[in-house]
């Protein structure tokens, strides 16, 4: 895996190894990411990066987050509760040197801690099939961490309906992973 574009250009992340299949690691592969970050730059949405806040939640690695920060973002929070997630993320924190633009918080995302600032573009991977999306994104909402109107990108196994409170700005498919775009 490897930063695709932005002040990290080609930098390469660590390697997930066997990963954390109990966990549902599953990194977005460079193809698929690139693939969502050309579809989110071209116009469409504005530029989605630029001095934005990002929230990453089921975070794995960080790939999207870090992207994000190499793209121009100000500040990610990951989100993510499996042990090997979590070394994998400080390690691609470290290689980045991107320390003080991130936070990490050791925890579920759907048990988060009141927001330190409402974030504009959210990453929500969650375990493909499990249903914990939407209970992510509600958490988010009663945390404080989503900013009036801000970009939620979605990636499952299937198309994502639309929690009470997000429209569905687009839907693309990428060999088995499907990506929704809502905006809140």
């Amino acid at each position: 895996m490897r930063i695709i574009a932005g002040q990290y250009r080609g930098r390469k992340l660590a390697s997930v190894g066997k990963g954390d299949a109990a966990a549902h690691l599953r990194p977005t592969t460079d193809r698929v990411r690139e693939a969502l970050f050309n579809m989110l730059n071209g116009g469409r949405f504005g530029d989605p990066f630029t001095d934005a806040t990002v929230l990453d939640l089921f975070a794995g690695t960080g790939a999207l987050g870090l992207e994000a920060l190499s793209r121009g973002a100000s500040h990610v929070t990951f989100v993510d509760d499996g042990r090997v997630a979590q070394r994998l993320l400080r390690e691609n924190i470290t290689l980045l040197d991107a320390r003080s633009e991130t936070k990490v918080i050791s925890r579920s995302a759907l048990k988060l801690p009141p927001a330190d600032k409402a974030c504009d573009l959210v990453f929500l991977d969650p375990p493909y099939g499990k249903d914990l999306g939407a209970k992510a994104l509600s958490a988010a909402a009663s945390a404080g961490w989503l900013a009036p109107d801000c970009l939620v990108v979605w990636e499952e196994n299937a198309a994502q309906t639309p929690p009470t409170g997000f429209t569905l700005l687009e839907t693309r498919a990428y060999g088995d992973t499907v990506v929704t775009l809502l905006r809140a």
